[in-house]
């Protein structure tokens, strides 16, 4: 990318599913610099047009060609798809922000939610790396919350429950949902159990240590980011029946006293966060606060009652934006801003 040119030519891989479209319109919602937008997708969506900003764009195979000139690629097709095509974007000059698990804990890759760890973008000569890596969506909004926190009192330990949207599963999982609803007979069930009317305490197959897959990502991913390999982390994910927006229960042990009043000023007055925590008027975020937003919600914030040093809270995010597109975007951003 020309350090003079404010502008740029941005790929979508996966660009017919959920998140996908998703940073399209995101993209065009931050009015970010596209001077051509690239949409990729599998052959079957291939030939298809999009729109964007009042234009017209037809949807690409994934090629070497697909990805000539393209200066940021967003990918968000799966892992598979990645780990083919990631590589070949970067070496046509394009930074790739990959929403797969692909290169989350690859050491050689960042992690980044840019309002934890911005600077993990960049190679020491200033120049961003070739792939960098979108985290998971529980893992987020989590740490959103948690890095003012651990700046301040230092975070020792998190017991942290989730109750994750269907969406979190793709189109597929949403649709899941509505043919359950709408009472059609299901040859197996998208969310390994009935969702519909129903919590399932499993996302993602489970480990040999008894954590599925989608736990243990927030251990390993949350710990990449806040730079600590020292953070506890004791995750339970479920999932519910809610179209948008996962919800989250921390219990938060910090290392240092601290006073609710300035916890709660502390999370007002941090980057990607809205508080809203009056029990006396019933506020408090739900997943229909976040539908649409781009922003953690906090609420019920309070001490615990039998461990003075340690915090309750509830915290909800768009899971499709925050929680995957919208921060994706955002890592774009603090790459275009470096070049001006």
């Amino acid at each position: 990318m020309s350090s003079s040119d404010s502008r740029c030519r941005v790929a979508v891989l996966g660009a017919t599913g959920l998140v996908g479209r998703t940073m399209m319109q995101v993209l065009e919602e931050r009015n970010f610099p596209v001077t051509e937008l690239v949409p990729i997708a599998s052959s079957r969506s291939a030939g298809q047009v999009v729109h964007f900003k009042g234009e017209e764009f037809i949807i690409l195979e994934p090629s070497r060609e697909a990805f000539e000139g393209v200066d940021i690629a967003l990918f968000s097709a799966g892992a598979t798809a990645s780990k083919e095509w990631a590589s070949v974007a970067a070496s046509e000059g394009a930074v790739v922000i990959d929403n797969s698990s692909a290169f989350r804990m690859d050491p050689d890759v960042p992690l980044v939610v840019p309002e934890v760890n911005p600077e993990v973008i960049f190679k020491l000569d200033g120049t961003p790396e070739h792939i960098i890596a979108n985290p998971n969506c529980s893992t987020i909004q989590m740490v959103v919350v948690l890095k003012p926190l651990h700046d301040r009192f230092g975070v020792k330990r998190v017991v942290v429950s989730t109750y994750q949207s269907v969406t979190g599963k793709g189109k597929v999982g949403r649709d899941a949902l509505e043919s359950e609803l709408a009472g059609e007979e299901q040859k197996e069930f998208t969310h390994f159990h009935q969702i519909a009317f129903n919590a399932v305490p499993q996302i993602d197959a489970f480990t040999d240590n008894g954590y599925t897959k989608e736990e243990m990502k927030m251990v390993n991913e949350t710990r990449k980011i806040m730079g600590d390999q020292n953070l506890s982390v004791s995750p339970t994910t479920v999932r519910i029946p809610v179209y948008g927006g996962h919800g989250e229960s921390l219990n938060i042990e910090l290392e240092r006293e601290f006073d609710i009043e300035e916890v709660r000023e502390l999370l007002r007055t941090s980057p990607g966060i809205i508080l809203q925590d009056d029990p006396s008027a019933r506020l408090y975020p739900m997943p229909l606060t976040s539908y649409e937003r781009d922003e953690v919600f906090v609420g019920r914030i309070r001490r615990d009652y039998w461990h003075p040093q340690t915090l309750n809270m509830w915290i909800v995010a768009d899971n499709l934006r925050k929680g995957a597109a919208t921060n994706a975007v955002q890592i774009a951003e603090v790459v275009i801003a470096k070049r001006s």
